[in-house]
Order: structure tokens, then C-alpha cells, then sequence
């Protein structure tokens, strides 16, 4: 392997970085809104052109009262979601009037060796001034020798102030080529969900 250095040892010099040396960045690949949406699901764009993609999602909000967002993978574009997955969640809290703050493992949002929707959050507020935010990232999703891994950050108001860690990974060695969304009771009433791929 050639050792690429630029010609000039002064940083400030350096106007361009040699034609080999990697970037990194985000792709956008594909957007959508929810609007009293059943559910949202991305059925192309995710193959081996990346070996990481992220969903960033931002203002969801629920048309029923303490739905969660969650979300599960597909291996066949999409027809079924249903990816047996192993996951671990902690979550920290502050109430509005500061009289509760926690932090603790969420051991009722685990799933283990489970097939059923991976929950984001919980207890997601559809008062018109609450939203959730937040990015799911998934690793080598095209993979035919390794498991699916993934981890999520997401971020909500109910009353208090949520924030939701969630890590696990997807026990299947088939390509995953889908994702979707949904709550876990009732619509998606408004929201963006955006995917990159990342350089």
C-alpha cells in the first residue's frame, strides 16, 4: 500500500486532500413525511453501495396518546417485518417541574431473540406541542456472513424530558433490504424520516 502525503507539511497550505484519500459524508437517499400514516417503510436504497446507513428522524408525532415509535427489518423487500433481533435499552428522564430525574435499563423494552417490533421510546405525548427526534443506525445491512447490528438514540417530551439509548442486533445473515416504522398503537400523525448512506 503507497503512503499518500500532501506536498506541503503546513496544514494551512494543504488546499486539497490527495484523490485517494476517503472523505466521509452523508448521502441523502431518500425522504418521507408522515401525514396520519400507518406506517413508514423504505423498501430500496438500502444495499451494499454503503456499509453504513442512518435514518434520521425528526417532529413525530402520534395520533394516539403514549404510543411508541419502534421499528423492525426486513430480508424480502419488505413483504414481512419480522427479523428475529436481540436488544438492550436505558433511558434518562426529567420531569417539567423537576421533581423526578432517572436512569435506569429499560429491561420491558428488551427483546430477546424476538421477532416483534423494536420499541424507540416510550409513552410519546400527541400533545400538539410535543415531537420526537432521532437516528437509527444500521451496520452492513447487506451482509450474507454477519448479524445485522444497530443503535438508536431518541429524544421526547411527555411530560418530562426522554431520552432512549437503544443497541441490539438483527440474527440473520440474509441481506436486510428493508426498514420500516410505525407506533405502537395508532398512526404516525406527522413527521419526517430521512436515509443516508454513509461515505
Amino acid at each position: 500500500m503507497a503512503l499518500l502525503t500532501a506536498n506541503n507539511q503546513s496544514m494551512t497550505a494543504i488546499t486539497a486532500l490527495p484523490s485517494a484519500v476517503a472523505k466521509g459524508g452523508l448521502v441523502l437517499l431518500e425522504t418521507q413525511t408522515a401525514s396520519s400514516s400507518d406506517a413508514i417503510s423504505f423498501t430500496s436504497n438500502i444495499d451494499s453501495t454503503y456499509k453504513e446507513y442512518i435514518f434520521k428522524f425528526t417532529n413525530i408525532h402520534p395520533a394516539t396518546n403514549s404510543a411508541n415509535l419502534s421499528f423492525n427489518m426486513s430480508i424480502d423487500a419488505g413483504s414481512n417485518y419480522n427479523v428475529t433481533k436481540t436488544t438492550t435499552s436505558f433511558r434518562s428522564v426529567q420531569t417539567e417541574d423537576a421533581t423526578t430525574t432517572a436512569l435506569g435499563y429499560r429491561s420491558d423494552y428488551d427483546l430477546a431473540q424476538a421477532t416483534g417490533f423494536q420499541p424507540l421510546g416510550d409513552a410519546n405525548s400527541n400533545d400538539n406541542d410535543s415531537a420526537l427526534a432521532g437516528e437509527l443506525y444500521l451496520f452492513n445491512p447487506s451482509s450474507t456472513t454477519f448479524v445485522k447490528h444497530f443503535t438508536a438514540v431518541t429524544s421526547h417530551i411527555a411530560g418530562q424530558a426522554k431520552e432512549y439509548f437503544t443497541a441490539g442486533y438483527g440474527n440473520t445473515t440474509s441481506a436486510v433490504d428493508a426498514i420500516q416504522f410505525k407506533m405502537s398503537s395508532g398512526n404516525i400523525d406527522a413527521g419526517t424520516f430521512k436515509l443516508y448512506g454513509v461515505t
